[in-house]
């Protein structure tokens, strides 16, 4: 093992570059997967006919899917039916479609979790569909959501070093490179990705305990 030569500038900045790429794909991954996840779960709670069951075929379809399998297909099999994307955005793409599905079932789960007792109640003192969805449902619901969606989140960024299969210059690609460059490098290069990963999910899950707190 070589920690002095695993831990020269040159390489901490060459891990830290690819962290920030991983950073990146993870927080535009969760921007988007989130929002695409409350409207999928909102709809499938609202029990739209047709729409509902499309939406819970597709769901159910991708939840089994292997998130690897997803990424293969948005950078090798798109470009085949004429959409090319560059590794960024195809990482990007195949994590939304994941995550969206995950995200949309806990949304789903939270909703349905709010008293049947309290949408009759505000049905029958005047408030329609839509606002008893966004006065009373939804705000209950997101506080139970809190939990689950951070652990989700911290899985979503987890799952980004999946895209090391696709070459995209993220932590896990840098990691390998330099371990390629030195045999003796690998123990402290992933001893050092591994508290870049923790230091960020740890700091998410201090993140979702406090929120989770102010809301009991």
């Amino acid at each position: 093992m070589d920690f002095i030569g695993a831990y020269n500038p040159a390489h901490l900045a060459f891990l830290l570059d690819g962290f920030l790429v991983t950073l990146k794909v993870a927080f535009l991954s969760i921007v988007l997967s989130f929002a695409i996840g409350i409207i999928v779960g909102t709809l499938r709670f609202t029990q739209i006919p047709v729409v509902s069951h499309i939406l819970a075929v597709t769901v159910e379809l991708v939840r089994n899917l292997p998130l690897l399998l997803i990424i293969f297909f948005t950078y090798f099999a798109l470009p085949e039916v004429g959409l090319k994307l560059e590794k960024f955005y195809a990482a990007i793409l195949a994590l939304v479609i994941f995550e969206s599905a995950m995200l949309s079932e806990i949304v789903r789960s939270g909703l349905n979790s709010v008293e049947k007792g309290q949408i009759e109640a505000a049905r029958s003192s005047g408030l329609s569909n839509v606002q008893t969805l966004w006065h009373i449902v939804l705000p209950q619901a997101l506080k139970r959501m809190v939990p689950p969606i951070v652990s989700q989140f911290i899985a979503l960024l987890k799952d980004t070093s999946l895209a090391v299969v696709i070459s995209l210059p993220e932590l896990m690609n840098h990691a390998q490179i330099l371990n390629g460059h030195n045999i003796n490098y690998v123990i402290p290069v992933f001893l050092m990705v591994a508290v870049m990963y923790f230091v960020v999910n740890y700091a998410l899950s201090i993140l979702s305990r406090r929120l989770e707190n102010r809301h009991v």
